[in-house]
């Protein structure tokens, strides 16, 4: 039998110490939700062990969220409260750490609710979170912390003790904690994505062609798109992991020059919602139609949040050599989900994917950022130099560059 609390007290010092790089001194803030306890206070323990100063936790409850979403006025459906935008900026001036545990809370809290309506609320995403990793200001991890619930729409053939000892285990698998020194195996895996992002930065591709079944799209680039691997440093140079697991390679696009269509190949939770069996088509940059066999109209709804919630804000490229992809469990969240295939989000853009001034007053602005799952090994992705020649990129999940 697995000992879950060696695995919570494991996965909170990852993340503590190698992701967030908490520092003595440091304000911590915790993002959490009910049915995560055991982990949160794991990481508030290990976070006052590396000094830090206090440790912020704000705890949200998805069945709260469904009264909101089931009775409150149509009109005060993306109300928020300020002291929750302002609470990001003052961990923003402090320099502060930030944490988040992600993975569903409560399956099932938004079933029968309007899928419209539930596209209207997105917290706990705030507004003014793109804006904050773009200032580079705060070292910050997001992670994945298990519970009965997740566990039971992962493996629902199995009882719920046996489906949760087995999604531990998975979870604690993706994010190495089987090794002895689950740090330098995300270091190691990172040397190796940073070089790719390098090469293919160096490239300076004009576009990224994707295409296999049900998707050919075309991805335009701004002249000076760098890839990334989620490896940052802040403005005071402190080296954080904003995603643990983290398989992927990223850059942020030209949002006025995507053209084609995708199928996606995972489903999305967006925001509590399930959306399923994902289909965009877009022109110009702008996703002009959106389907779905589950949950459209959320997804339409969040697409429309504001101008820049149709276009895309960032592409990332997923190799088949990580832990996920392989094991061939759809885990329902976007955080371990979207690093086991290639992805597009849409919505806001990072500026750390961009190294002009001018194309950086062009990267795409919204308050939400909503990634989804469009790769598999049957994907191909080519990059199109400014000459239009087409280079392999990824090939059966191997790459080629």
């Amino acid at each position: 039998m697995t000992d879950h609390a060696e695995l919570t007290r494991r996965l909170a010092d990852l993340v503590v110490g190698y992701g967030a790089n908490v520092q003595p001194g440091q304000i911590v803030a915790v993002t959490t939700y009910t049915g995560k306890e055991a982990l949160t206070r794991e990481v508030a323990r290990a976070a006052y062990e590396r000094g830090a100063r206090w440790v912020d936790v704000v705890t949200f409850d998805p069945w709260v969220k469904r009264q909101r979403l089931a009775h409150a006025d149509e009109t005060t459906l993306e109300y928020l409260p300020p002291w929750l935008v302002d609470r990001l900026e003052w961990l923003s001036e402090e320099h502060a750490a930030r944490i988040t545990l992600n993975g569903p809370a409560a399956p099932g809290s938004l079933e029968g609710i309007d899928p419209a309506r539930a596209g209207r609320d997105v917290l706990p995403y705030l507004p003014n979170t793109g804006e904050v990793v773009d200032r580079r200001t705060t070292n910050w991890c997001v992670a994945p912390a298990p519970t009965r619930g997740w566990a039971t729409i992962v493996y629902p053939e199995l009882s719920e003790d046996d489906a949760y000892e087995r999604l531990w285990n998975e979870i604690a698998h993706v994010c190495r904690l089987d090794v002895d020194d689950p740090a330098a195996a995300w270091r190691e895996r990172a040397q190796t994505l940073e070089g790719v992002a390098a090469r293919l930065t160096d490239r300076r591709f004009d576009a990224i062609r994707l295409h296999g079944p049900g998707t050919d799209l075309t991805v335009g680039l701004f002249p000076s798109s760098a890839w990334q691997a989620a490896d940052f440093t802040t403005v005071d140079g402190l080296r954080h992991f904003p995603n643990i697991p983290s398989e992927e390679i990223f850059t942020t696009p030209d949002p006025a020059r995507v053209d084609g269509h995708v199928t996606a190949t995972r489903p999305l939770e967006a925001y509590g919602a399930l959306v399923e069996g994902i289909r965009v088509e877009f022109a110009d940059g702008r996703a002009v139609k959106i389907d779905a066999d589950r949950g459209a109209d959320t997804l339409r709804a969040i697409a429309a949040k504001d101008d820049g919630a149709s276009r895309l804000g960032e592409l990332a490229l997923v190799d088949g050599e990580g832990r996920i992809g392989p094991l061939g469990t759809v885990f329902y969240e976007t955080l371990v989900d979207e690093n086991a295939a290639s992805h597009i989000a849409l919505g806001h853009g990072y500026a750390l994917g961009v190294e002009n001034g001018d194309d950086l007053a062009r990267v795409n602005d919204s308050v939400v950022h909503l990634d989804f799952m469009i790769g598999s090994p049957e994907l191909d992705v080519d990059g199109i130099t400014r000459d239009g020649e087409t280079v392999p990129l990824l090939r059966s999940g191997a790459w080629q560059i």
